[in-house]
């Protein structure tokens, strides 16, 4: 027993026997367990010897039900033997019974069979008698009846009586074809008229015909067609009607001898579609024709003939699938049919055909699959037969001269509204766009309706290649217009030479083009888009505008920075004067020079017009561009300068912040500043990098050095050199601290501190080599966090005799309501 279970036994029995007294009871407990011992006991026995009876009760029923299952397989035995006797006895009973019933079957074949053969020889005696005597309707009847009694005897084609009916039935067939022919060979000569019954006996001949094989139908059908065409063809090959401008004559042709004859052709049964047939061999024909007329002409045909001929043919062609593939003609087409025959042919120009031309494009458009469904009609023969470009495909290699009519034409108009162009925007427009770009992507679009109408093959690319020219040369256009020259640092990295001064309306109108080509530019895409899903499937991949969107965007990019070159040239006067400032003789801090104030008052002027102008994500384009330049041309501006004294560089430096504020309002300005984080941090880096030059000019000359390469660590020894010559030292006295500043470049390492407001300078040309130590040299200052301390306190205006001066005039600043110094205390 495991130790939980002592445990729990102990339990049990101290619960039983708390106490002393209660032992008591133990014998009382000790015979009632004896007891129920027992009856278990008791239990347990009775179920053994139950379960030990049902078992031998399941043996035995086991062996009942195996004695059953035997027995009933003897009986099935039994059966099945009982079954094979009685089928061989049903056998010798019938035997005789086959033998008659096999001899009734042949009997019957043979009566029958002979009774279709007396009725074949008759029915072929009779269609004899018929065919000689041209009775057609009962002939088509007999025709019939004779077909179905020789598909019975398909099985004795070897016996010689039937091989002498058929072919006496084949030569009567031959003879009923032989006099259909030279009874319809009279139909059209007017003898018709002559002979009443002829109708009839042509219109019952047809019944015969239809009786016959179905290739002698196609033969009498196309025997006919090719007889009327026949006169067609005789008309106009002559060299008077086989002309380009004759064409619509051809088509008069045709719609006049289906209404002649209208009459007459009701002798062919509907399900013939004569007339149905009749016209696509004369399209066929008609194409055959033209095709020889546009190649053996010597010259380029005339646009308008061309255009008249083309337009009259998809007339035509819109009029037979509409008869024949069940389409209803629109009203717009309808429309442009009576005016067309109002017009004539004479007096009509190039421009009434494209105005045509337009009218029928929104329905063609709109129900070019529903004219596809039309025409798989399942009663015509040959359902589905495209009419639609059946003739009208064979102009396609010749309309060259349409495109290039449609090329000048375009161009022409792009000339006129680039002379009409005011560059200035309607008032109350709320695009900011030239009224030239709308007007442009109007005209091409009716040029591509015009076009779309005619053909959508390889002309349409071709007028779509033509729309890529014009927009190209738009795009020229509107880069002409950009004020050119310029100098400085956009003009380096652009290309641009000379300067560029541009005016408060020539601002205006940069951003006018940018918009513009913006505009043109998405534009151009949906005109892209919607040519593909005109022109056919195998020159849609090649519909593509990125070259064209490239341009534009060019457009853009060179705008944007003539924009920026433009302001950068309005500062050239403002950098000049900050030059010509007497730095080495100021003898007291004051208030922000004017060339900040003449700074401040470009940015003014021009930012809120531009912000208004440009779109947020070109105005960003606009302020990195401005920044990338204007930070660093005011830091080498300083080295332009010619000395600077301590008060000098007091007074730079105050401009430099006033300067750094002006450009950090520009989004401000601008009225857009949701992409001002990036423009603004790159602001202080630059404009910092300014500040630290002058604290390094404000540094004591004996540790200028470590100064310059704490402060601005990417330093050259040119720009060293240069300010020393700043600070007013003569180069006789240079060469020391030259020699001391080349001995420390030469053993320095990558600066591990640098100070928050120092960023890289721009690139600099220089071949001098770049410093990057800060590291100071023995003898001088003791750690670069000295230096950097140092610097500040000379930033602020420490050991200076305008230090007095310069606070007063900072705290007078705090109390000022406006003025870009004041901005200084406010950030």
């Amino acid at each position: 027993m495991a130790t939980s279970d002592k445990q729990n036994t102990l339990d049990y029995i101290n619960q039983m026997f708390p106490t002393e007294a209660s032992l008591s009871g133990v014998e009382p407990l000790m015979q009632k367990i004896h007891s129920e011992i027992r009856r278990v006991d008791a239990e347990i026995l009775t179920a053994v010897r139950q379960q030990s009876n049902s078992g031998t009760k399941a043996r035995e029923d086991l062996a009942a039900a195996t004695s059953a299952v035997q027995e009933l397989m003897n009986k099935i035995r039994e059966i099945k033997t009982k079954a094979e006797q009685s089928e061989t006895m049903v056998q010798e009973i019938c035997r005789d019974i086959k033998k008659l019933d096999f001899a009734k079957k042949h009997i019957t074949t043979t009566i029958t069979a002979l009774h279709r053969l007396t009725m074949l020889v008759s029915a072929v005696e009779q269609l004899q008698v018929m065919a000689s005597k041209r009775h057609y309707k009962e002939a088509a009847a007999q025709l019939e009846a004779v077909n179905q009694l020789c598909s019975h005897f398909e099985a004795y084609r070897d016996i010689p009586k039937i091989t002498e009916l058929r072919e006496k039935f084949k030569s009567i067939k031959q003879v009923l074809k032989s006099h259909v022919f030279s009874d319809f060979s009279s139909l059209g000569t007017g003898k018709e008229t002559e002979e009443s019954n002829l109708l009839q006996q042509l219109s019952d001949a047809c019944l015969v015909v239809d009786a016959l094989e179905p290739s002698v139908r196609e033969e009498l059908v196309k025997f006919f067609c090719n007889r009327e065409l026949t006169s067609y063809q005789q008309i106009f090959e002559g060299a008077e009607l086989a002309k380009l401008d004759k064409t619509e004559r051809r088509y008069g042709w045709i719609k006049r001898r289906l209404r002649t004859n209208e009459e007459i052709w009701k002798i062919f049964p509907r399900s013939w579609h004569v007339d149905y047939l009749l016209c696509i061999q004369f399209c066929k024909l008609t194409r055959s024709q033209l095709v020889e007329i546009l190649v053996s002409m010597k010259e380029k045909p005339d646009v308008a003939t061309l255009l008249t001929a083309l337009q009259r043919t998809l007339e035509f062609e819109e009029e037979l699938a509409e008869k024949f593939g069940g389409g209803t003609r629109s009203k717009d087409a309808v429309d442009d049919n009576e005016e067309t025959e109002r017009s004539g042919n004479k007096s009509q120009t190039v421009s009434d055909i494209r105005k045509k031309y337009e009218k029928k494009l929104a329905a063609h458009d709109g129900s070019q699959h529903e004219e596809q469904d039309g025409q798989k009609d399942s009663s015509v023969p040959g359902a589905g037969f495209n009419f639609r470009g059946i003739i009208s495909s064979c102009f396609e290699p010749h309309l060259s001269v349409y495109i290039e009519l449609e090329e000048k034409t375009l161009m022409d108009s792009l000339e006129k509204e680039m002379l009409e162009e005011t560059w200035e925007i309607e008032e109350g427009s709320q695009t900011n766009i030239l009224s030239s770009s709308i007007k442009v992507f109007v005209i091409i679009r009716r040029s591509l309706k015009r076009c779309s109408a005619l053909t959508k093959n390889q002309t349409l690319f071709n007028l779509f290649k033509a729309f890529q020219k014009v927009l190209k040369a738009y795009a020229t256009k509107l880069f002409t217009r950009l004020p050119k020259g310029g100098t400085g640092i956009v003009a380096a990295a652009t290309g641009i030479e000379g300067q560029i001064k541009t005016s408060d309306k020539d601002e205006r109108v940069i951003c006018y083009i940018v918009n513009t080509a913006e505009y043109c530019h998405k534009t151009c895409g949906e005109l892209a888009d919607n040519v593909s899903k005109l022109i056919d499937a195998q020159f849609a991949d090649r519909v593509d505008m990125s070259e064209v969107q490239d341009e534009f965007s060019a457009v853009i990019t060179k705008s944007l920075i003539t924009l920026v070159h433009g302001i950068e040239t309005k500062f050239d006067y403002e950098m000049a004067a900050m030059t010509r400032v007497p730095w080495s003789t100021l003898e007291s801090v004051g208030d922000q020079s004017d060339y900040v104030n003449g700074i401040n008052l470009i940015l003014t002027s021009s930012i809120p017009v531009l912000g208004s102008l440009l779109s947020p994500i070109y105005f960003q384009f606009f302020l990195d561009k401005l920044a990338s330049s204007l930070g660093p041309r005011f830091y080498h501006n300083i080295f332009k300068c010619k000395q600077i004294s301590e008060t000098g560089a007091q007074q730079m430096l105050l401009d430099t912040q006033a300067v750094k504020t002006i450009l950090l309002e520009i989004p401000s300005l601008g009225k857009q500043t949701a992409g001002a984080a990036s423009y603004s941090k790159f602001v202080s880096r630059e404009m910092s990098k300014a500040e630290a030059l002058l604290k390094v000019i404000l540094s004591p000359m004996d540790s200028v050095a470590d100064t310059y390469c704490a402060l601005l660590p990417e330093g050259t020894l040119t720009e060293f050199q240069r300010l020393l010559e700043l600070k007013g030292l003569k180069k006789a006295d240079q060469q020391s601290i030259l020699d001391d500043f080349n001995k420390r470049g030469s053993g320095i390492s990558q600066p591990t501190i640098m100070a928050p407001s120092v960023a890289p300078s721009a690139p600099n040309t220089s071949i001098a080599p770049t410093i990057t130590n800060a590291a100071a040299s023995p003898g001088a200052i003791s750690s670069r966090e000295d230096v950097l301390t140092r610097a500040a306190a000379l930033g602020r205006g420490a050991a200076t005799t305008g230090f007095k001066r310069f606070l007063a005039l900072t705290e007078a600043a705090k109390d000022r309501k406006d003025g870009p110094f004041r901005k200084l205390f406010n950030a």
